[in-house]
């Protein structure tokens, strides 16, 4: 292929346009390849400018392909209108996935070191693109791992073995042995080179059912009932403003419990999202007449139930976003949990300890109290559960916490409505059962408005609720009462371990063979 000099910026563009099409709700289809390129790109460039541009514009695409629910979350969230959501649109497109040009500057002055070959500099590219991926901040931590899992190719399997941030690092790897494969087309290498990757691709998805066919049976089961009760935005956000709406919502969240268990009486728990109890609970709010009603309602149906709700932090007096277990007696168990991981500029304002003042400028971001981490899990009947709130399920440092405490299964409760129908959703969704299968738990998650569903600890996902629609799912879900740990759980940090090794490895080797070529 022959790109000529004056077209050259639109190899950063065409990565954009790779990887924004390669990422969930699409399927990977170029995600083995989506950097080529860009790095074809920065090897021609002989200034730094250019290079942080040409990371810049790949980003910056391929944050408008994949990300542009974030219109419709300013518009809804914000409630600002469409011209000024797309402002706020293109403000993140620019900064929210700086890693792309960050692998850039860090490849470029590290480059001098890989001149005397060119596989050595795209070698570096390669690793730091991962590595930078890896570590740079991002508001919505994503990877390549997830599109894996969203398309039900059993490559996504090895997440038990390395992670999704493993099999992420793999796939930005396997871009570079395209490059080369691609930059020696013409011999009986590059062909071979070609074969090697297909067949590499077609072992580990081969292998993905070898991982999956090998888990244990489950040894126990639990019969979850998921409610869904989609409340709007302005009613949710009227009741948490005070201004009535609590006594329509709880009915409504009974009403569609009582039809689901009328259909399914061997329920176990019924299963409520993020804050869907529209008042306090823990503590003296366990006797409020909406509390008292949740109550006998579980007495009566003779079921438990865990909701999200608001807590009150002890300490700080701070709300807390928490999630709650009540036995079929309508006994609140203690201790519940507070969400940890806060949303910035949604549960908190970073900083904002160290600069009151923040507070002054930006009264309308909630300021949530913090809760104690992975360090709980929800309890009764015998089960040990652990909870996550929402954006939790992204950081699977928090999800192993959870795994080592012993958990049999984890509960998910979220609220996705602010973010329309079309990406967030699945996006969201598979970030969340990736957890699942990097433990091998089963993972049940309910949310407001959709999608609500369960995952099995070998990942299969079973039936999905509609969107912006009230429903209720009975779910049977097998799990095992003494899970076992993981490669991944007790090796977390492997995969990262091994990319600095090979950073090193790889810098040592391009010292050396500069200083021997110089000699």
């Amino acid at each position: 292929m022959f790109i000529p000099k004056y077209s050259a910026w639109w190899l950063p563009v065409l990565s954009g346009i790779l990887i924004g099409t390669s990422y969930i709700p699409f399927p990977p289809w170029a995600s083995l390849f989506c950097f080529v390129p860009l790095w074809l790109f920065w090897q021609q460039q002989q200034k730094l400018k250019a290079v942080l541009l040409g990371g810049l514009l790949t980003s910056f695409i391929y944050t408008l392909i994949g990300f542009n629910w974030v219109t419709y979350t300013l518009h809804e969230f914000a409630k600002v209108n469409w011209f000024l959501a797309g402002i706020g649109m293109l403000l993140f497109a620019l900064f929210g996935h700086l890693f792309v040009p960050v692998a850039g500057m860090l490849w470029f002055w590290g480059r001098k070191l890989c001149a005397t070959k060119t596989w050595l500099s795209f070698a570096l590219m390669a690793i730091v693109t991962a590595l930078a991926e890896l570590y740079v901040p991002m508001l919505f931590k994503w990877n390549f791992g997830y599109s894996w899992y969203g398309a039900g190719l059993p490559i996504y399997q090895w997440a038990e073995i390395v992670g999704f941030t493993g099999l992420s690092m793999l796939s930005i790897l396997a871009n570079l042995l395209v490059l080369l494969a691609w930059r020696a087309r013409a011999t009986r290498a590059g062909q071979a080179g070609f074969a090697a990757i297909v067949l590499i691709f077609l072992g580990l998805n081969a292998g993905g059912i070898w991982l999956k066919n090998r888990l244990p049976e489950p040894d126990a089961s639990v019969n979850a009932l998921l409610v869904q009760a989609n409340i709007g935005n302005m009613e949710k956000q009227a009741m948490e403003h005070g201004k009535g709406f609590q006594a329509e919502i709880l009915k409504k969240y009974l009403r569609i419990s009582a039809e689901g268990l009328a259909k399914h009486p061997e329920t176990d728990f019924v299963m409520w999202s993020e804050t869907a109890f529209p008042a306090m609970l823990g503590g003296d709010y366990n006797y409020s007449i909406f509390a008292q009603s949740v109550q006998d309602f579980l007495r009566s149906h003779q079921v438990g139930l865990i909701t999200g709700a608001y807590g009150k932090d002890s300490q700080s007096g701070l709300i807390t976003n928490s999630l709650f277990a009540i036995d079929q007696q309508g006994t609140i168990t203690e201790p519940h949990y507070s969400k940890t991981i806060l949303l910035a500029l949604g549960e908190y304002i970073p900083g904002e300890e160290s600069f009151p003042w923040l507070r002054e400028l930006l009264p309308m971001v909630s300021h949530f109290g913090r809760g104690p981490g992975p360090t709980v899990l929800l309890r009764f009947n015998g089960y040990a559960m652990g909870p996550q709130v929402c954006y939790e399920s992204l950081f699977p440092t928090f999800s192993k916490g959870l795994a080592d405490l012993g958990a049999q299964f984890i509960v998910n409760v979220t609220n996705d409505s602010w973010y329309g129908t079309w990406q967030e959703p699945y996006q969201h969704l598979y970030m969340t059962l990736a957890r699942g299968v990097e433990f091998r738990r089963p993972v049940l998650r309910v949310t407001n408005t959709g999608i609500s569903t369960v995952s099995l600890a070998n990942g299969e996902v079973l039936a999905l609720s509609p969107m912006d629609t009230s429903w209720s799912g009975a779910y049977r879900v097998g799990y095992r009462t003494q899970p076992q740990a993981t490669f991944y759980q007790r090796h977390i940090d492997l995969m990262p371990g091994l990319l600095w090794l090979a950073l090193v490895l790889l810098l040592g080797y391009a010292a050396m063979h500069s200083r021997d070529k110089r000699a």
